[in-house]
C-alpha cells in the first residue's frame, strides 16, 4: 500500500473489532482502508453478499468465519455473532467483521457495535460503499438530478418478523416526492407497489428492478410502477436486488455505461454460494 494512504496513529490494534463495509458486491469497489483491515486481520467473520476475490486477499493463517444469512436461513443467529466478535477480540486478535454495503445501512452493524461497546469492546467503524447507491449508479440512475430529485428515501422492504404487516408506512412515502430506493423488496414488492398506489402515487412512475448490481451478471427490468412488479416476477428477478421508483429511472436511456448487464438469469440463484459450504 502506497505510504501516502497512511495517516499518523493509523496503525491497526488487536483486540479490537472492525466493522467493515465490503460495498455492493463488485470486489474492487471496497474501500482502500477496508483492504487494509482485511489484510491484516487475524480472523474475518464474513457475510454472504462477500465476494470469494476479498477473502482471496486475507493473510494466510488467518482464520475465516462463515456467518451469512440467506431468507429464512441464518448460518449463525446474530446473537451467536455478537458472541463470537466478543469472545475473538478478547483472545487480543485482530477481528474484522465484514458485510455486504456499509455496515450501518441496513446491515445490522449498529447492533454489533452496541453489543462490543456494551461489552467493552475497543471498535471501529470502516464505512462501506452502499448498494442503495451504488447499484442505482451501475445501472445508469443517479438517485438525485437536478430538475428530477432533490431528494432520496432509502428503506427496506422487509416485513416485520413474525408478522405480515411492513414497519414501513409506504402511502407515507409515496406523498414524500424524489427517488425511492428499497432495499430487500423483491419478495414484498406486489405489496410494496400496491401500498404505493394507494397512498397517491401516479401509477406510471417509472420504476427498476436491479439484480446481482455492480457484478457482471448485472441485469434489471424497467417499467411504470403498476407493471414492475409483474415484469420482475417474469424475469425471474431474485435477491439480492435493488429497486429504484422515480422520474430518474428515465435517464438510464442515456446514462447506462455498464456492460455487465446479461438478459438470462443465472444457472444458479447464488454465485457465491460455495462460500457457505466452507
Amino acid at each position: 500500500m502506497s505510504e501516502k494512504f497512511e495517516q499518523p496513529g493509523a496503525a491497526l490494534e488487536r483486540g479490537k473489532v472492525y466493522l467493515v463495509g465490503a460495498g455492493p458486491g463488485a470486489p474492487d469497489l471496497i474501500t482502500v482502508k477496508g483492504l487494509r483491515c482485511l489484510r491484516a486481520a487475524d480472523v474475518v467473520i464474513y457475510d454472504r453478499l462477500v465476494a470469494p476475490e476479498l477473502l482471496a486477499e486475507v493473510r494466510p493463517g488467518a482464520e475465516l468465519i462463515f456467518a451469512g444469512k440467506r431468507p429464512g436461513c441464518h448460518q449463525l443467529p446474530q446473537a451467536e455473532i455478537n458472541r463470537l466478535l466478543i469472545e475473538q477480540a478478547r483472545r487480543g486478535r485482530l477481528v474484522v467483521r465484514l458485510k455486504g454495503g456499509d455496515p450501518f445501512v441496513f446491515g445490522r452493524g449498529g447492533e454489533e457495535a452496541e453489543a462490543l461497546a456494551q461489552a467493552g469492546i475497543p471498535f471501529e467503524v470502516v464505512p462501506g460503499v452502499s448498494a442503495a447507491l451504488a447499484v442505482p449508479a451501475y445501472a445508469g440512475v443517479p438517485v438525485t438530478h437536478r430538475g428530477l430529485a432533490s431528494l432520496v428515501t432509502i428503506v427496506t422492504g422487509h416485513k416485520e418478523r413474525g408478522t405480515e404487516a411492513s414497519a414501513v408506512d409506504w402511502r407515507t412515502l409515496a406523498r414524500v416526492g424524489g427517488t425511492l430506493v428499497i432495499l430487500m423488496g423483491v419478495k414484498t414488492l406486489p405489496q410494496i407497489v400496491a401500498e404505493l398506489q394507494a397512498g397517491g402515487l401516479d401509477p406510471a412512475t417509472p420504476a427498476l428492478v436491479i439484480e446481482w448490481g455492480t457484478l457482471p451478471q448485472q441485469r434489471s427490468v424497467e417499467d411504470r410502477l403498476a407493471e414492475i412488479a409483474g415484469r420482475a416476477a417474469e424475469a425471474g428477478i431474485r435477491a439480492p436486488a435493488v429497486i429504484v421508483v422515480g422520474e430518474v429511472v428515465r435517464l438510464r436511456e442515456v446514462l447506462a455505461w455498464f456492460r455487465g448487464e446479461g438478459t438470462a438469469p443465472l444457472a444458479t440463484d447464488d454465485p457465491y454460494a460455495i462460500m457457505a459450504d466452507e
